[in-house]
C-alpha cells in the first residue's frame, strides 16, 4: 500500500507469511538509571527485579538504536536485516512492560525487549525526556502480540468527520492528499500525506472516545492516546502562559465523559500538512501529525521513507499552546474542560 493512493489496507496475511522489516527506535536499558529508590544506580531490569516507586531517568548521552523486526505468522517477532542491534533472524522476546508517571504527570509506558546474546533494550511508547524523572508506577507482563512496529500514533479512527475548507464535513477515509482541510490558523490547506494502520485496541493502542457533546464534537471523537486536543480557555488559568492549551486524549479520560476502548481492532488515520496544524474534528480543533525526528521515527520504515523524501527538513514545530499534562488538568479540574450539558443523540 503506498500513502498516496489511499487504498483499503490489504487483508490478513497468508499462514507463515513474513511480514517486511519494519524499523523502531530502542534505547538500552542501562541508559534508563534509578535515580533514586531500592535499585539506585541500576539500569531498566526485569519485571522481578525492579521496584515500583523507583525514580528513573534516561542518560543525556543516550543514543536510540535502530531495531528491524519482521514477523512470520505463528513464529514470533524476529530481528530483521539492517537492524543496528542484534542478529538477523534472532528471537525477540518481549519481557514486560512499564508504566511510569513524569514530574509533570504525563504517563510514559515502556516495553522491555530481550535478544538471544542477552541484550536489553526498552521501547518507549511515549516520549521520554533526558533530565527529567519518572517513577515507576506499574510492572506488566508484555503481551507477546505487541507489535514493536506499531505507530506512535497521533491520529484520528475511521469515521472521523474532518471539516474542509468549504465548511463541508468528510470522513477521513475518504479524504485524498491535495484535499484542502479548514485549519484554525492558516484558513483552507491542501494534505500532503495519509498515514494508515490497523492496530490491535489493547494498552497503549486503546483509542480514546471523547463522547459526543464533551468537548462540543458533533458526534463521537475517536483517537490515539497521545493525539492532542486544542482547548481555548476564556479566562487564563494561573499558572498557564497562555489561553491556548494542548492536551493529550489520555489525559482527558475520567471513565464517563471520555473513555478508553479496549478490544479488537481500530483503523488510525493520519494527517500531514505543511506546517503543524490545527484542524477540526466531529467539528473541535485537534493537532495533525507534526512532522519531526521523534515522531516520523516510530513510523513503520516503508512510511518513513517515504515521509522523508516528502518534508526533508522534518523541521515542523509545535503548534503556539501550553502542553497540559494530567497533574495540571486535575488540579484545575473537569469543570473547565467538559460541556456541562452534553448534547443527547
Amino acid at each position: 500500500m503506498t500513502p498516496d493512493d489511499c487504498r483499503p489496507l490489504p487483508g490478513p496475511p497468508l499462514p507463515g507469511a513474513i511480514l517486511p522489516g519494519h524499523a523502531c527506535q530502542v534505547l538500552a536499558a542501562e541508559d534508563i538509571y534509578v535515580s533514586h529508590g531500592a535499585n539506585q544506580g541500576d539500569g531498566l531490569m526485569g519485571p522481578a527485579e525492579v521496584c515500583p516507586g523507583d525514580i528513573y531517568c534516561l542518560e543525556d548521552d543516550h543514543l536510540p538504536q535502530r531495531l528491524v523486526v519482521t514477523r512470520a505468522q505463528g513464529a514470533g517477532q524476529r530481528v530483521g536485516a539492517g537492524s543496528a542491534v542484534g542478529q538477523p533472524g534472532d528471537a525477540i522476546r518481549l519481557e514486560a512492560r512499564y508504566a511510569l508517571m513524569g514530574e509533570e504527570g504525563d504517563r510514559v509506558e515502556l516495553l522491555l525487549l530481550a535478544l538471544p546474546d542477552g541484550g536489553r533494550f526498552a521501547l518507549p511508547l511515549s516520549p521520554m525526556a533526558a533530565a527529567t524523572e519518572y517513577t515507576l508506577l506499574r510492572v506488566e507482563e508484555a503481551p507477546e502480540d505487541s507489535g514493536l512496529s506499531d505507530l506512535l500514533c497521533i491520529s484520528f479512527a475511521r469515521g472521523t468527520m474532518i471539516t474542509l475548507a468549504t465548511g463541508a464535513q468528510k470522513p477521513i477515509e475518504d479524504l485524498r492528499p491535495g484535499d484542502r482541510v479548514l485549519t484554525r490558523d492558516h484558513g483552507g490547506q491542501p494534505i500532503r500525506w495519509i498515514g494508515r494502520a490497523t492496530l490491535k485496541a489493547v494498552g497503549p493502542f486503546a483509542p480514546v472516545v471523547i463522547t459526543s457533546g464533551s468537548l462540543g464534537n458533533a458526534g463521537d471523537l475517536i483517537v490515539s492516546q497521545h493525539h492532542r486536543m486544542f482547548l481555548y480557555q476564556r479566562e487564563r488559568k494561573a499558572g498557564l502562559p497562555t489561553s491556548e492549551l494542548l492536551v493529550q486524549a489520555m489525559h482527558l479520560v475520567d471513565g464517563e465523559r471520555v473513555f478508553l476502548r479496549e478490544g479488537g481492532f481500530v483503523d488510525y488515520l493520519s494527517l500531514v500538512f505543511d506546517r503543524h496544524e490545527i484542524i477540526y474534528a466531529e467539528g473541535v480543533p485537534a493537532e495533525s501529525l507534526m512532522v519531526n525526528d521523534a515522531t516520523v521515527n516510530r513510523l513503520p520504515a516503508e512510511l518513513s521513507v517515504d515521509v522523508k523524501a516528502r518534508f526533508p527538513g522534518l523541521s515542523q514545530v509545535q503548534h503556539f499552546g501550553t502542553e497540559a499534562g494530567r497533574q495540571f488538568l486535575d488540579e484545575i479540574g473537569p469543570e473547565t474542560l467538559f460541556r456541562t450539558e452534553r448534547r443527547r443523540r
